[in-house]
């Protein structure tokens, strides 16, 4: 394998993609352990994991809404070959796990601390203690729940934390953003059924031009591909209170800053069209007040997926990751 300045870690690459996809990847995939896990209220919780006995360290990956774990065999393969044991799960109400309403197809919480108690579960069932360093990845409405998560659980087993466009506010037009939790929470209120919120509905397989998430047509291409071959993956818009729920923990993810004390690296999409950056700027600028080791990356023009993006974008995200967590002593 060569080993290029722009890919120190000899990540996988757009142009030998469908050629690993189909055998290295396809054959680690194949060796994973998976379940599921009966959370607090009895919802199945799907997880997955690769593991070595050779290696000494491991990461939990806390993916975004809509995804599966499933969507990130990939990633998998590239930071498992870097001698890190990982493990995932799929976010109730989404992927393999349990649905929560009757429509499938509306991506519903409860409340947001339901991902959290998840993730805590789960974190308690992997049975991390055998590592020597421990590190957390959390991408999207993932790098909430993994903030969240690290405020609520300070005896929590993680050396650092790596949030990738972490849904610390959401994209919406300026002249909404003061009245969108107040709008959400009346909309669900006066609904007894749960509804989509205004310009969300179902699951649709949108054509790669235009799209606002990655830059990288065959990394995009196989994902909606996989989404076509494995149905049950897939799940349309959020509900009003999803959103609700979702602006209210975006939200405490930015006042409590001061409970997170491990090295923190966030790592901002230039081009984001789903999440704020400008809230991501106020959390790293908050937290670096009380954490001497909270550092702002941004990836110049790329779109929100940054483990999903093209390899001039996702090559410097996980390469800074990986340098991120081999920096903790």
């Amino acid at each position: 394998m060569t080993i290029r300045a722009d890919n120190p870690y000899g990540l996988t690459q757009e142009n030998e993609f469908s050629e690993r996809m189909t055998k290295e990847i396809a054959q680690l995939w194949s060796q994973r352990e998976e379940g599921t896990y009966r959370s607090f209220d009895k919802t199945r919780i799907y997880w997955c994991q690769l593991t070595s006995p050779d290696h000494n360290k491991a990461i939990v990956l806390v993916n975004g809404r809509i995804e599966s774990a499933w969507k990130y065999q990939e990633l998998f393969f590239d930071l498992f070959q870097q001698g890190y044991d990982i493990y995932s799960f799929d976010h109730r109400g989404q992927g393999r796990s349990q649905r929560l309403i009757d429509n499938i197809q509306m991506g519903y919480v409860g409340e947001f601390n339901d991902y959290v108690s998840d993730l805590n579960a789960l974190i308690a069932t992997f049975n991390l203690e055998k590592y020597e360093q421990c590190f957390l990845l959390g991408h999207s409405m993932g790098g909430a729940v993994a903030t969240r998560y690290l405020q609520m659980h300070p005896q929590h087993p993680f050396d650092a934390v790596a949030l990738t466009a972490p849904m610390f506010g959401v994209n919406i037009p300026w002249q909404l953003k003061a009245i969108a939790i107040p709008l959400t929470y009346l909309l669900t209120s006066f609904s007894p059924q749960p509804r989509y919120a205004p310009g969300h509905n179902d699951y649709t397989s949108k054509p790669f031009l235009d799209n606002p998430l990655s830059h990288s047509e065959i990394r995009y291409q196989w994902f909606r591909d996989l989404y076509e071959q494995e149905p049950e993956l897939q799940l349309g818009g959020a509900s009003t209170r999803w959103v609700w729920q979702g602006l209210m923990a975006a939200k405490q993810c930015i006042q409590l800053t001061r409970q997170i004390t491990i090295p923190t690296l966030l790592i901002q999409a230039e081009q984001d069209a789903i999440v704020d950056n400008k809230a991501q700027q106020r959390f790293i600028k908050k937290l670096s007040k009380t954490n001497q080791n909270a550092q702002l990356a941004m990836i110049p023009n790329a779109y929100h997926e940054l483990l999903f993006e093209a390899d001039e974008y996702r090559n410097p995200t996980i390469t800074q990751i990986l340098q991120h967590f081999s920096a903790i002593q």
